[in-house]
Formats: C-alpha cells, structure tokens, sequence
C-alpha cells in the first residue's frame, strides 16, 4: 500500500482514511506493507509494517535505460500543493523535472520531506523509483496506492511485480481545482485511473466524475465510502460560563472548502444573533482573502482564525462547537462531520459532498446558497428540539459507520481482483 501521510503527522483527510482503512484491513486478516515518503517513527506499527521510502536506495538494475525512456510521464512539468494550492509557490522548471525521469537518478537514496511543498511533483517522481526498489524486494500479492500522488509508484511497482493495481480515489484535480485543471496533474490522475486494474472511489459523486471526466469505464469503479474512527473516546462537551454559541469551520482555507460562503452566512447571522462567535480553523491559500473579508465586514470582534489543528486540538474544538458547518464547493467525501457528529456537534453540509450520500442526519444546502446557510444555522442556534433531534439522531446514524465494514468491502474487491482467497 503507497500512502502519502499517517497519523499521528497528517495535513487532511487523506492520512486519517489511510489510517482507518489500514486499521480494519490488519483486524480483517490482510497482512500490510505501507510505504510512505518519510516516516517519523511514531506511527502505529500494529497494523503493518511501516516501509519509510526515504531509507531505500533506488537500485540501478531494477530497470533497463530503455524501461526509462519509455515512462515518459515521469517527466512533469509543474508543482502542485493540494492542500496549500498554487498561489505561494513557484513552479519547478521542466528541465529539473526533466531530469527526474533521468536513469541517472537510479542508484540513489533520496530524502524525502514527505510535505506538500513546492518540489511536490520531484517527490512524486523519487517516490515512483524507489517503489520500483520496494515491489523488488517485498513479497505482497496485491498493490493499492492512495491519491494521484502515489499512482506513479503504484505503476512501476505493477510493471515490475505483475501484480494487479487498485488505486483509491480521495479527490480529483477537478474538486482541488473546478473547471480550471492543471493539466499534467489531470494527465497523471487519468494514467493512474487507465493503468489500474480496480479503481476505487470514496463516493458516488467522485465515482461519477471518474467516469464522465477521465473517461473510465464504470465496469471497474467501485464506491467504497470512508467511516470515523471510534477507537478513542469523544471529546467531551465544554460547560461554558456564558451564553455565546460557537459556529465551526475546520479544514483547509481553499476554493475547494468553500471558506467564503461560510463568512457571508456568518455575517447574516450575526446581524440577527448577538452572542455568536464563529471559528475558522484551518491554513491554506484562501487565508489572507478571507481575513481581508472579515475585516472588511466588520467582523473582526466576532470572527476568529486559528490556525492549522491537529491531534487533541482538533477534539477540543469539537468540544467547544454549538454547529459545525462544511459548505465545500466539492467534497470527494469529508470524515470531519462524521466526526463531529461523534462529538455530539449538529452539523450543516453542502449537498456537494460525498458523505451527504450516507448521512440523513445533518442539514444539507447547497454550498453557493448563503442565505440557505445562514439560515440553517439560526436555526440550529436558536431552536433547541431541532439542534437536539438532528444531534442525537446523528449520533446515533455515525455509530453504524465503521472502518471495519469499509475494510471487510476493501478486502473483497482484492479477492474478487485476484479470483482467489478466502474472505
């Protein structure tokens, strides 16, 4: 399995359902091997063994110079930091990146930072070559690699192995980016979707994309949707001294979140409900736009940044939200509601999202409408019997979501792709 992140060191979803997944497959029997770029050393051995990319040397007879000069895809021709965007970064010149693809390289051990920072895409080329080293050396029957940035490794480790390629599918350049893709990106995500044997998608609405924008036979798409993590308890409500209700958006500040449909409808609220404050917690490209925003709406007394969250911070905000609110222009899936709802937080939703497929439970609107938002959270700050039936009713519904299930489905779409094993 070629992973990107893992707790307890992630930047979004992507590390947390890798996590979860991984976890129910090890209960369910499938012995793992996981690669990342650069392990730290305090990720949960328990569930397989961690293989850090950055400790293998990529060998220079794994592959002929002539394999080489075939793999042109491994000559990119642009940067791309999913989680942060384009805007504060530079992009690589195509003749470094050019040089990536280079048999020269081969023989060589790489550092990797492991971060979605501005030489991303050399990463992702290293990365491809050292798994040529890893499918070598390991014995595995089946190879599963997360996101785009692990289809090149997930590629060469089949043309050197023989063994089929399931590639999961967390998000599209077209939720990072809307209509305007960055093309060499799109192009390895469609390679990625062509070269696999079993595409897997975290929803139906990324299933669909799937296959009316790269154009891949629905035959060999299957939706298998992300759970929560109930592995450690929930972190318990906060008894506040005051009146104010806290509103919460956590996740990243990017076009894909929707960050600044949640500050018009917080501005609608607050001109009707004096004792909110709203919290965005998160980092990313849109920041400096959106604290503009607020300040320009007079907010600034009511409207509060944060930061980038993790671990026990994440929990403790939770603890302190009345409403957690995700209006994300597209949502591949999104775990963070699920896990507010186990926080005993009502949550409000964008109808483009995943994960509006398998929760009833929430208030759903569509992300542009602002005034459907801001209602929904008066609403849930100012009618009791209606934040109490949709917070216990959630629970209640997110309690039936398990990555074990999510893992027993995984691991049947492996048998069905090898035609073998027991289940």
């Amino acid at each position: 399995m070629f992973g990107w992140e893992f707790p307890p060191h992630i930047s979004g979803g992507l590390g947390t359902a890798s996590y979860g997944l991984t976890k129910g497959l090890a209960k369910s029997g499938v012995e793992i091997l996981f690669v990342m770029p650069k392990a730290s050393g305090d990720e949960d051995s328990s569930i397989g063994r961690i293989i850090n990319a950055s400790d293998i040397v990529s060998k220079m007879d794994v592959f002929s110079e002539n394999y080489w000069d075939k793999v042109n895809f491994m000559s990119v021709s642009s940067s791309l930091i999913p989680y942060l965007g384009f805007e504060d970064y530079e992009q690589l010149r195509a003749d470094s990146l050019q040089k990536q693809s280079s048999v020269s390289y081969l023989g060589e051990k790489y550092t990797f930072s492991g971060k979605y920072g501005t030489n991303l895409m050399e990463e992702v080329a290293r990365y491809a070559m050292v798994a040529a080293t890893i499918a070598r050396e390991n014995d595995f029957d089946i190879i599963h690699a997360h996101d785009w940035l692990t289809y090149l490794a997930g590629i060469v480790a089949k043309k050197i192995s023989g063994k089929p390629l399931v590639i999961h599918v967390h998000a599209t350049e077209f939720d990072r980016s809307g209509e305007s893709v960055n093309q060499p990106v799109y192009d390895l995500e469609k390679l990625g979707m062509e070269e696999a044997d079993v595409i897997m998608a975290v929803s139906n609405l990324t299933r669909n994309i799937v296959i009316t924008k790269y154009n891949i036979p629905e035959s060999k798409i299957f939706t298998v949707h992300n759970a929560v993590d109930f592995s450690k308890e929930a972190a318990k409500r906060v008894t506040r001294t005051t009146d104010e209700k806290v509103v919460t958006f956590l996740g990243r500040i990017t076009f894909q979140k929707g960050p600044e449909y949640f500050i018009e409808a917080a501005n609608k609220v607050a001109k009707r409900l004096p004792n909110v404050r709203f919290v965005m917690a998160g980092s990313g490209d849109m920041m400096n736009r959106m604290v503009k925003r607020v300040a320009k709406l007079n907010l600034g007394s009511r409207f509060h940044f944060t930061g980038f969250l993790k671990g026990d911070d994440v929990d403790k905000m939770y603890s302190y939200s009345d409403v957690y609110v995700m209006p994300s222009v597209s949502e591949p899936f999104g775990i963070s509601p699920l896990e507010a709802i186990r926080s005993g937080v009502p949550v409000i939703i964008s109808k483009q999202s995943g994960v509006s497929e398998v929760l009833k439970h929430a208030i759903k609107v569509n992300f542009w409408d602002v005034n459907a938002l801001a209602d929904a959270i008066y609403a849930l700050l100012t009618y009791k019997g209606l934040n109490n039936m949709i917070t216990r009713s959630g629970l209640e519904e997110v309690n039936s979501f398990s990555w074990d299930d999510t893992a027993r489905l995984v691991k049947k779409i492996y048998c069905n792709t090898l035609e073998q094993c027991n289940l």
